[in-house]
């Protein structure tokens, strides 16, 4: 039989096929994406749940004339292919290659550029009323968004506001009940009734109760269901709804079977299917820091809570829910809700740990400020992926959190340095904060093996010496330590280097930063944050608040969006890797 994605370069030449034809095309695509991520790696489960309905919008819609946005975008790998990146998908996620997610500057059938999720149907609405107020009213708008997405603030909104817009608008629900854990709350409640009794998607539909024309829910994997449902669609005036049941992972046993591991699975075995065993290793990652470190004071605290919108697995909160169910809370995707939950609950005497990828509490900003440090109340942030993340690029790197945070009055600030700094902050924050204080730590693993040692309180504001020199003074922030030790390792002249862990962004170790000035000429400051308005513009203003003439060199993430690659390859970038600080000190010294 002829390959048939052999012969497709962009959508056109989906639309030369006959309907018959699509669901071997569909087969080609799953087998291509399982080909290339079995050894890339990347976002496997997601994208094989909507190859059907990828291939449809693309036979149907005029793409790229009809917009189609794609919410988060995990799910855009056969979008990709079928769009003229099929002989570049394997340079997906790394250095110089394509995004793995959809980018307006890659390709002009990426309508919206999105990582975030829940911001599908705002843009596409956008879109709609730019439109219509231009006139293009046959001009299609296709919004296809999950049913965790859909459960978080900002859909709403959009929904609210799309309900009365009457523009041409077409909202696909991808109902699969799994975003990357498994999607909670009452909205995924209704919809799973829904599907099993379909005349709830007539009576009391909340969907049809906000003016959409609903329909639904329909077989995602049948091609001939879909097709007849857009197509009738695309006659439809106003905002329509498409509720759609697919399967995550689908045409992979294995990641229809365990659909949590199978979102992103690393390496695997593409004839299995099995994810190929990593190499083994005497470090952990600092999520499991967290986790086993929560339930051990959780043991001990009875007020201790943990909380997460949507991230149970990957901030490794999941340990907590095991042990203690009724204490943990996966609020979905919901950033905002997560953060004045945990402020709700401080006012009660509870010891709320609010866990958030740094890239994503970045959605939560007037919470933060409005809610928890405005009220004082001594909410404990733990900013899991904090720093460089790697492959998943610009959307995800979390290099804002200190220029965002440092600004904002009685919130502390710190970044350990290892394993055992995040766990004796984690102990010292539960034992009673008049503040609260964000805990940043980086993806990965650490280097410490033996990291559970007994609890030790940290003083708030400290820094510490971790090496003394003659002339001048690394102060770094977090892990950025581990690169600033190995570079004054590699100097010829060691004598002259003194290093400081100063572990607080905020406050600030006054009194430690009086005796580096005074001691040392030159000063170099190292973080894995935004060098505007970061740890280093910290140092600058206590330099100029007490008159100091030092030397001071910021080395930090530079002013621009850093793409995806591993994180070695983007610190090189950045010139924040071994090499690169050893040159820095090198220089300064002559």
């Amino acid at each position: 039989m002829k390959n048939l994605l052999n012969t497709i370069s962009f959508p056109s030449d989906v639309r030369q096929l006959q309907p018959e034809q699509l669901p071997q095309l569909a087969k080609e695509l799953r087998e291509f994406i399982i080909d290339i991520v079995a050894t890339k790696e990347g976002h496997l489960g997601a994208s094989l749940g909507v190859v059907e309905l990828t291939i449809a919008l693309h036979y149907l819609f005029n793409t790229p004339k009809d917009l189609l946005v794609w919410d988060v975008g995990h799910q855009a790998y056969g979008h990709k292919i079928l769009t003229g990146r099929k002989e570049v998908f394997h340079t997906n996620r790394q250095l110089n290659g394509i995004a793995g997610f959809p980018n307006r500057n890659e390709s002009e059938y990426d309508a919206f550029g999105v990582g975030h999720s829940s911001t599908s149907i705002s843009a596409t609405l956008g879109m709609a009323i730019a439109s219509a107020l231009k006139g293009e009213t046959e001009k299609q708008h296709i919004a296809v968004i999950g049913d965790a997405s859909i459960a978080s603030g900002m859909a709403f909104e959009a929904l609210n506001h799309a309900g009365v817009s009457d523009t041409n608008l077409l909202i696909i629900l991808n109902d699969n009940a799994i975003g990357i854990d498994p999607s909670v709350g009452a909205l995924k409640e209704y919809l799973t009734k829904v599907k099993t009794d379909k005349r709830l998607a007539v009576q009391n539909n909340i969907i049809k109760a906000l003016n959409f024309d609903y329909s639904g829910p329909i077989d995602g994997h049948n091609f001939k269901e879909l097709i007849a449902e857009l197509t009738r669609l695309k006659s439809v005036k106003g905002p329509k709804f498409l509720h759609i049941i697919t399967t995550k992972g689908k045409g992979l046993p294995q990641a229809e079977k365990d659909q949590v591991t199978y979102h992103a699975p690393g390496k695997f075995d593409k004839i299995s299917g099995d994810v190929l065993p990593k190499v083994e290793s005497e470090f952990t990652k600092y999520q499991d820091v967290f986790g086993k470190t929560i339930v051990e004071l959780a043991k001990k605290n009875d007020n201790i809570v943990g909380i997460t919108p949507a991230m149970l697995t990957g901030s490794s909160l999941k340990l907590m829910l095991q042990e203690f169910p009724n204490r943990t809370f996966d609020v979905g995707i919901a950033e905002q809700h997560a953060v004045t939950l945990s402020a709700g609950m401080a006012t009660e005497g509870l010891v709320p740990f609010c866990n958030i990828y740094s890239t994503f509490l970045q959605r939560a900003y007037d919470q933060i400020i409005h809610d928890v440090a405005l009220q004082n109340l001594p909410v404990i942030f733990c900013l899991d992926r904090a720093g460089l993340v790697g492959q998943d690029g610009a959307t995800h790197h979390g290099v804002y959190d200190i220029a965002y945070l440092r600004c904002i009055p009685n919130l502390i600030v710190f970044a350990p340095r290892n394993e055992i700094e995040l766990r004796n902050i984690m102990y010292t924050a539960q034992l009673g904060l008049k503040n609260p204080i964000a805990i940043r730590y980086p993806r990965g693993k650490g280097n410490i093996a033996n990291w559970q040692q007994p609890f030790q309180k940290i003083e708030i504001g400290t820094g510490v010496c971790l090496k003394e020199g003659k002339s001048l003074a690394v102060l770094s922030i977090g892990t950025m330590s581990d690169n600033v030790s190995k570079a004054i390792l590699k100097l010829n002249n060691t004598i002259e280097v003194s290093h400081c862990d100063m572990r607080f962004i905020k406050p600030l170790d006054v009194k430690l930063l009086h005796t580096i000035f005074k001691k040392y000429k030159t000063i170099i400051t190292v973080e894995d944050g935004t060098v505007k308005g970061g740890f280093g513009s910290g140092i600058l203003e206590f330099a100029s608040e007490n008159n100091y003439s030092n030397t001071i060199k910021l080395l930090g993430v530079p002013d621009m969006f850093i793409e995806h690659g591993t994180v070695e390859e983007l610190q090189e970038i950045c010139g924040l890797d071994v090499n690169s600080i050893q040159e820095e000190i090198e220089g300064l010294l002559k």
